[in-house]
């Protein structure tokens, strides 16, 4: 009963688990086309080290059965591990001079770890940081200014519930601009710490993150056009009832061409409705599909570039698009390990939260030809087996010596006790002899008159 309900529940843990973390067992099975080769040095080591203790063992047991077991089970566990190395795959051992530039980094929501998200002073940090675009998200207010804001309420990242304590809940499209502007976007970064980076700011650099306010897409596309980097944002659709709910994208381009100095060949557009229409207006921006689609749909979409979660990430999908001149970005990537599989694969370009540490990487953190690999992979086994085979011989070696001494003690030990149990006995009868003589002796000279 026990057994059946501990089967139970772990079932139905891992069962929650995955549905919960389904991308998490993703990012672990990419992390192994990085981390495998070490974690197959570091196994067959493993193994190594315990045929010490497993040698010693065996060689002192008594059942034969038991012993060839554990043998058995610890040799398939060590051909295992040494054949492992012809099932891995990773993107990161090519040829020499194969390997492409490195991914182009663009900001998510500004540089977040620096700076509250989607501000001003964000995507300032992010260009600072040496980003090559920036990733935000579009709103439309209420009296049809373009706004950034990646959640539909303000709940999270403005002060709304002590400016508008009965509008928390609110879709953010139906606040007006001049409402907006009154609200306090910085203040929760400072207080909430997201990524625990906000102690690493100077006394000045909080004092403004405390104060930025709710930034404007026309004053993002200023930024962008000044320092010529790319833009790529999602544009939310306002609610039934709004304003601008049939009109939000001809709003947006009005502020794209109006407002702004920023070129139509640095946005990357992603919105897919009306694409055509919006492609016939404007051929010079960058048609970016959020999906994966068939190739055929794509070059009729007129896309030029895929945006796709990190999890879509594999070499040969990345190659195929290249081919038909389709580049590939992935989200959200922010540690060194996963950019280094993206560049390996030829990613063209991620979305950062981190610009500022993806940007003081040279190299693949893993990057090795596949005669290096070879070569490391056949040299740790062939030392492994080695060391495994000295390590039984000698254990095998020396409890047969043990038993030999203990042998020619226990014979030794049994010859003594004979020959002292003789003396003994020798010892024993000259004593009796002696006692009926003296005896004797004294009876004569009792009966004697």
């Amino acid at each position: 009963v026990g057994i059946l309900i501990s089967l139970v529940f772990s079932i139905g843990a891992t069962a929650v688990l995955s549905d919960l973390w389904g991308e998490e067992w993703t990012t672990l099975l990419l992390s192994f086309q990085v981390t495998a080769p070490y974690l197959h040095l570091g196994g067959v080591l493993l193994m190594t080290s315990l045929a010490w203790p497993i040698a010693l063992h065996i060689f002192r047991m008594k059942s034969c059965m038991r012993r060839g077991v554990i043998v058995g089970v610890y040799l398939i566990i060590l051909l295992t591990l040494y054949l492992l190395p012809l099932g891995l795959y990773s993107p990161c051992i090519k040829e020499k001079g194969t390997l492409g530039p490195a991914p182009a980094l663009i900001g998510h929501r500004g540089a977040p770890m620096l700076a509250p998200e989607n501000t001003l002073m964000s995507f300032e940090k992010a260009v600072e940081a040496g980003s090559d675009g920036l990733e935000t998200d579009v709103t439309i207010s209420y009296d049809g200014v373009p706004f950034l804001m990646h959640d539909h309420n303000l709940q999270r990242t403005t002060n709304v519930h002590e400016v508008f304590p009965n509008r928390t809940n609110t879709p953010a499209a139906m606040f007006t601009w001049s409402e907006l502007e009154g609200l306090n976007a910085g203040s929760w970064f400072l207080s909430q710490n997201p990524f625990g980076t906000a102690g690493s700011l100077g006394q000045e650099e909080r004092q403004r993150a405390g104060n930025q306010s709710v930034c404007s897409l026309q004053d993002f596309l200023q930024l962008a056009g000044q320092t010529h980097k790319l833009v790529i944002f999602d544009l939310y659709r306002p609610p039934y009832g709004h304003p601008y709910s049939n009109s939000w994208i001809q709003r947006t381009l009005d502020v794209l061409y109006n407002v702004s100095s920023i070129q139509s060949s640095q946005v990357l557009w992603l919105p897919s409705d009306l694409r055509s229409l919006v492609h016939q207006m404007d051929p010079d921006l960058q048609q970016t599909s959020g999906s994966r689609l068939p190739l055929e749909e794509l070059q009729r979409n007129n896309v030029v570039k895929l945006n796709l979660p990190y999890s879509s990430m594999s070499a040969d999908l990345i190659s195929e698009y290249a081919a038909v001149n389709i580049s590939t970005n992935l989200y959200v990537i922010s540690q060194p390990w996963l950019y280094s599989l993206a560049w390996c694969s030829g990613v063209h370009s991620v979305t950062t939260n981190a610009p500022q540490l993806l940007r003081t990487l040279n190299s693949p953190l893993l990057l090795m030809s596949p005669e290096e690999y070879n070569l490391m992979w056949i040299l740790t086994d062939v030392i492994s087996f080695v060391l495994v085979i000295s390590i039984f011989y000698f254990h095998r070696w020396r409890e047969r010596g043990l038993a030999f001494c203990s042998d020619r003690e226990i014979k030794l030990s049994n010859s003594s006790y004979s020959q002292i149990k003789t003396e003994m006995g020798n010892i024993c009868s000259v004593s009796s002899s002696n006692r009926q003589t003296e005896k004797m002796v004294n009876l004569a000279t009792v009966t004697q008159p």
